[in-house]
């Protein structure tokens, strides 16, 4: 461990003692926490969901939707048409390993998932049908399958414009599409979309890819262990995330890939349990579903309130069109960018289509959400679980309560994984926010640390502050990258046209041969 690296696991240390010192009012620091974050960030939030004043529809919800359906027709509903060459390549039929690049299809479908399955699928579910009703299902789910070509777009873009070194390595993503698409096509702005850009994905890593992360993280520690302040929690994760994203122990990160994707299949094994057990249900839910959808039943809202819950939690989900994921898809070995497009497609798919609808079915189905039509408000279910108010559901508290319904032992299995998925997801969101933030002040060690430090601490005020601040700020930052990325993608769009209709003509005339491994 060299000396920069000493001093900053001593100011790390000594930050920890100091806020350790003060654990005997973790409750008023938790609130102190709360008021200044809120407080601070309040305005930000305002401006990215309501800039015109008298509208209560968050015109982000449009911009996404409008992208999404802009994509699915300009490339002729891409992600249904290419959908079994997408598993072909996931499998490696067409992968040469002679190729540039770091890792296979396989892994980087991979990389980017660990990112994205996670709390947006347990908690993000339950915030999303816990305020917008089950009908926020069938928007979630419309929401996954046009995302599908949005993902599409940008993977593709990631892999044409990212940067090959000779040592192997490769780096990418919207900060180099940005300046290098727009300079190809003459266009002037480029360089200024991408600061924007960087800007952005520093703020969405410390929202969305960190404190979100911490507060689900304390929510299912304290649904276990009973309450305690969530500035404890803070400081363990940050320690802990400190120590990894320095460097100091790669084998605890070594491990949680191993592990995070044992707790993917037995979280999704227990929810298809659950709807195994409830097979007779299963058509009463989807009915709740439409119903909620396109009647606004029990809903805070009616459908307006239902579809922009779905789409704001889907976004959250599957990151489509946020510009996220093409800098993990960028470290993709290949030499046809258009390829990483298919493969990314499957993302939204695996990632909301299936998972998300897998956890709503069984928050539906367990009758967690007995909503009272005249007052809007949760009714008691047949457990006799206590009333909550529209607005008033935590997160993974629900989800929890909805498998624990059904298997008392899961709200402990299930904070296992959540701390496993927020642990993963904070490492992958670090490196995407270092990413933006040595485009901005360029590489160099101390330039890292510092960005390092301040991630730490957004840990701690993430796990510190309640849920409604955290998760407002979430969105507000990540869909802040997607209103940059996707103007971005519209006027680089008609290159990824190129690139699609000439792998589709090789491919069809026999040109492009799967490989014999």
């Amino acid at each position: 461990m060299n000396r920069l690296t000493q001093r900053a696991v001593l100011a790390a240390t000594a930050f920890l003692l100091f806020a350790g010192a003060a654990a005997a009012q973790e409750q008023t620091i938790d609130d102190r926490i709360n008021e200044i974050f809120s407080g601070a960030t309040g305005w930000f939030v305002t401006l990215i969901f309501s800039p015109f004043p008298g509208t209560s529809f968050p015109w982000i919800v449009a911009w996404l939707v409008i992208a999404a359906t802009v994509f699915t027709i300009y490339f002729g509903f891409i992600q249904f048409r290419a959908f079994p060459h997408s598993i072909a390549l996931v499998k490696g039929d067409y992968s040469d390993p002679n190729d540039a690049g770091e890792v296979s299809h396989f892994q980087a479908l991979a990389t980017a998932l660990s990112g994205t399955v996670g709390l947006g699928n347990i908690a993000g579910v339950a915030v999303a049908v816990g305020i917008g009703g089950p009908g926020a299902t069938f928007w979630m789910i419309l929401a996954g399958l046009m995302g599908m070509a949005s993902k599409f777009t940008e993977c593709t873009l990631g892999v044409k414009y990212r940067n090959e070194f000779e040592d192997g390595h490769v780096s990418g993503g919207p900060m180099y599409y940005l300046t290098k698409g727009f300079a190809e096509r003459g266009l002037p702005g480029g360089g200024i979309l991408a600061v924007l850009f960087s800007i952005f994905c520093i703020l969405g890593s410390l929202g969305g890819g960190n404190m979100f992360q911490a507060n689900q993280a304390h929510q299912a520690l304290t649904g276990v262990l009973g309450d305690f302040p969530g500035f404890v929690t803070g400081l363990i994760f940050a320690g802990i995330v400190f120590i990894v994203i320095v460097g100091g122990l790669k084998s605890i990160a070594s491990v949680t890939e191993k592990v995070v994707p044992l707790m993917a299949v037995i979280y999704v094994g227990t929810a298809l349990i659950i709807l195994i057990m409830n097979a007779d249900m299963i058509g009463w839910a989807f009915g709740q579903i439409f119903a909620g959808a396109f009647t606004g039943l029990g809903v805070a809202g009616g459908m307006v309130g239902a579809l922009i819950q779905g789409f704001k939690r889907a976004a959250f989900s599957n990151e489509a069109g946020v510009g996220s994921a093409a800098i993990a898809h960028s470290a993709v070995r290949t030499k046809e960018p258009i390829t990483e497009g298919f493969v990314s497609l499957l993302e939204p798919f695996i990632d909301t289509v299936v998972i998300c609808t897998m956890t709503a079915l069984v928050i539906i189905i367990t009758q967690q959400l007995m909503i009272d039509e005249a007052t809007g408000t949760y009714m008691l279910n047949e457990a006799g679980t206590a009333i909550k108010t529209v607005g008033d559901t935590s997160g993974v508290g629900l989800t929890a309560a909805a498998f624990g319904s059904t298997f008392s032992w899961f709200p402990t299995i299930l904070a296992i994984a959540v701390i496993l998925f927020a642990f993963s997801t904070m490492i992958s969101w670090s490196y995407y926010g270092l990413k933006a933030w040595t485009f901005l002040f360029g590489e160099g060690k101390t330039k890292e640390l510092v960005f390092k430090v301040i991630f730490c601490i957004f840990v701690v005020i993430g796990a510190s502050a309640s849920l409604g601040p955290v998760i407002d700020f979430s969105d507000a930052a990540i869909f802040a990258m997607a209103v940059v990325n996707i103007l971005g993608l519209y006027f680089l769009m008609p290159i990824v046209k190129r690139e699609v209709n000439s792998y589709l003509d090789r491919l069809k005339s026999g040109e492009i041969k799967k490989f014999k491994h």
